[in-house]
This record gives C-alpha cells, sequence and structure tokens, in this order.
C-alpha cells in the first residue's frame, strides 16, 4: 500500500530559490532511495485562519512563505528503509543547513487510503 510523508514549514520568502536547491537536492537522494515522486510546494494562498490555520501551525512571520510537501513511497516498509540510508548519506551530511527553521516544521507519516 503506497505511503506518504507530509511535512508544511515555513521559509522566508527572499529564501525562495535557496529552498527550491534544497528540494531538488533532497528529492533527488529520496527518489534514489525508492521515492516514487517527490513534491514541493510554495504557498500562494495560504490564508490566515481564527482557530487553525497553515499560518499559525507553522507561526508563520511576516517574511515568510508557508510551504507544503510530500513523498509517495511505495509501501511503509519501502519508506522505512529508505529512510536510514536518506539519514546516513554523506550527500546530505556535508550539505548546508536547509532554508527553514525545522523546530516550527510539521511532518509525519500517512497511510493512502484513497486517491481519486
Amino acid at each position: 500500500m503506497t505511503y506518504i510523508d507530509g511535512f508544511v514549514a515555513a521559509v522566508k520568502a527572499a529564501d525562495k530559490e535557496a529552498y527550491r536547491a534544497h528540494c531538488e537536492r533532497m528529492g533527488g537522494v529520496f527518489k534514489e532511495y525508492g521515492a516514487l515522486e517527490v513534491i514541493d510546494t510554495w504557498g500562494d494562498d495560504v490564508p490566515e485562519g481564527q482557530l487553525t490555520s497553515f499560518p499559525m501551525a507553522v507561526k508563520r512571520e511576516d517574511d515568510e512563505t508557508v510551504v507544503l510537501g510530500w513523498i509517495r513511497w511505495p509501501s511503509k516498509a519501502a519508506r522505512d528503509e529508505a529512510w536510514q540510508k536518506v539519514m546516513a548519506d554523506p550527500r546530505l551530511q556535508s550539505a548546508a543547513a536547509p532554508p527553514y527553521d525545522g523546530k516550527r516544521m510539521i511532518y509525519g507519516g500517512f497511510e493512502m487510503i484513497s486517491k481519486v
């Protein structure tokens, strides 16, 4: 059964190009280790909420944009095996820090239950 890793974060608007380059570098590594696809998006219509919202969830600051991304894996087992390899990959160990505050990133793994 297909498995999805998803995340939401806030990135400084001025760092859009650095974030795109980071996504391409990371996405290539994930695909090398078995990801079926890696999707990264830049917020365009992400409204503030009154009780909950993407901006509130990541404590978006005025000069930041909300980003959303996901990785589609063939299975949870394939994802678990790949993450161990990704975390040990020397290309990522030597890479510059990501252009976002990881403490405010929300992420998780999800079992896909529907695809239309």
